[in-house]
């Protein structure tokens, strides 16, 4: 029988949290200081240590010092003031998750639940480890970079708790995969893995599709329907570009995370939930929330553990690499036998990839597909080369990559500083007038989905709006939208 440690300077809520631990088929002992603590984990080393910050002779991250000490148990944290800096520096040093004060009963359940969960061997990590030196494959992911290095690091230190991860990174640089890898590599691995992109979903329906809704809720409503939140109940819930989740819904997100329960449409019983929230987001979660996309609360509750992704162009080093990996597939699945030659994958490695690994998947399929022959040459590769950039600053001529345009497509000049985003909006709109704002076109020629580029020209119209004076025509300020419908 697993046991469990509540070190709590409050009696009575160590006694209420002792109670409620008892009923998880849990032993279960109090300390209400860390002399105490350092005393009971020497007689019995608990499996899990459930840790008040604030304790009369310190502070509870104190007892992280000795690391033998923990050596064989999983620590959460108990804290009535949370904050971002606290839980990231608690993981850091080994803790699993954290609770606020007043400690939900749902939420210490699903944490009792994953503590009794096996934690994956020693050796599949030893595993993972080798195979990275023969293939230079991790998991799902490829690459032996140095930022590739620190990501796997990452994965393998958060994989094994129940911490709510953030993962950030421009579009196509595999946010999903790393959220599987957690997964494979947690002590969820036997549960189920739901991947969900917020911004597909109509706001509309999205609460009713996160949460579920009972029959007869609303119209339309001809049966009782499962959320994501009871389809993904025991494993991995990924919520990928979560800065388009409605604000109103975001309210309700943070209660679940905080509470571990929920409520269908329509229902008058809360359900319980257990569940490891993984969101992901192309945008900087920072900008997001001072432009209200994103709540501060549920940000901070998200980012208990984050993860940067690096864009591809921060790693050209596994672009060969990557791009063997694409084409090994390709000729699995097509049962051919072709390779790249030398200067092939010299050209894709120079490239600067703003697609990232999105776009060189499809450049490699492209040219798999237009290669009659065994050899990929640089000349079967759809890219477009930059000219005219100055080292010592001038400006970029930048061509959309349009394989299929009859005629070439025209070029635009982006001066060299201009930031990112300005630089992206002015290709969007180019490449928008190039094709007579058909978007679906557009879309592909600029290597995106279309609902990235629909949630690109909404934030365009937005900020449009925003900045027009109020004596201004509403219909001028819609102008970039025209044919969007």
């Amino acid at each position: 029988m697993n046991h469990a440690l509540i070190v709590d300077d409050d009696r009575d809520s160590a006694t209420m949290m002792a109670a409620l631990v008892a009923t998880e088929n849990f032993t279960a002992s109090t300390a209400h200081t860390l002399r105490d603590a350092r005393r009971s984990i020497a007689a019995r080393q608990p499996d899990l240590i459930l840790l008040d910050l604030q304790l009369p002779d310190g502070n509870g991250m104190d007892l992280f010092e000795d690391q033998t000490l923990l050596a064989h148990s999983q620590v959460v944290l108990i804290t009535g003031h949370a904050s971002l800096d606290s839980s990231i520096q608690a993981l850091r040093l080994g803790a699993a998750d954290y609770l606020v004060k007043p400690v939900s009963p749902g939420h210490l359940n699903t944490i009792l639940a994953n503590v009794s969960r096996p934690p994956p061997p020693p050796a599949e990590f030893e595993a993972l480890r080798g195979e990275l030196q023969r293939s230079g494959r991790f998991g799902q992911l490829w690459g032996r970079s140095a930022p590739m290095q620190a990501i796997y690091h990452q994965i393998s230190r958060v994989a094994g708790s129940s911490a709510t991860v953030l993962i950030t990174g421009e579009s196509g640089t595999g946010k999903e995969l790393v959220a599987r890898s957690v997964h494979d590599l947690s002590r969820r691995r036997g549960g189920p893995f739901l991947a969900i992109n917020c911004g597909a979903i109509s706001p509309q329906l999205i609460e009713s599709e996160m949460f579920g809704h009972e029959k007869g809720s609303f119209t339309g409503a001809e049966r009782q329907h499962q959320g994501f939140f009871e389809r993904a109940h025991g494993g991995t819930l990924f919520l990928d570009e979560i800065t388009e989740m409605p604000l109103e819904l975001q309210v309700k997100l943070l209660r679940v995370l905080e509470t571990g329960s929920f409520m269908r449409v329509g229902a008058s019983q809360l359900q319980e939930t257990d569940i490891r929230l993984i969101a992901a987001t192309n945008r900087s979660p920072e900008e997001a929330v001072a432009r209200n996309r994103l709540r501060e609360d549920l940000y901070y509750r998200l980012a208990v553990f984050p993860v940067a992704l690096p864009p591809l162009r921060d790693r050209l080093e596994d672009v060969p690499l990557l791009a063997g990996h694409f084409l090994a597939g390709l000729n699995a699945a097509e049962g051919a036998s072709k390779r790249f030659a030398p200067a092939a994958l010299t050209r894709l490695a120079a490239w600067h990839w703003p697609g990232n690994v999105r776009e060189l998947r499809n450049a490699v399929h492209r040219a798999f597909v237009m290669e009659p022959g065994e050899v990929i040459g640089p000349d079967d590769l759809p890219l477009r080369r930059l000219a005219g950039a100055a080292a010592d600053g001038g400006e970029v001529a930048v061509a959309p990559p349009v394989p299929d345009a009859p005629d070439a497509p025209p070029a635009i000049t982006i001066p060299v500083g201009t930031s990112m985003e300005d630089a992206e909006r002015q290709l969007i709109f180019a490449t928008l007038k190039h094709y007579h704002n058909q978007k679906e076109r557009t879309a592909a020629a600029l290597g995106v989905s279309l609902k990235t580029l629909y949630n690109r020209l909404k934030d365009y119209a937005s900020e449009a709006d925003q900045a027009a004076p109020a004596d201004t025509d509403p219909r001028a300020a819609s102008a970039p939208r025209r044919g969007e419908s």
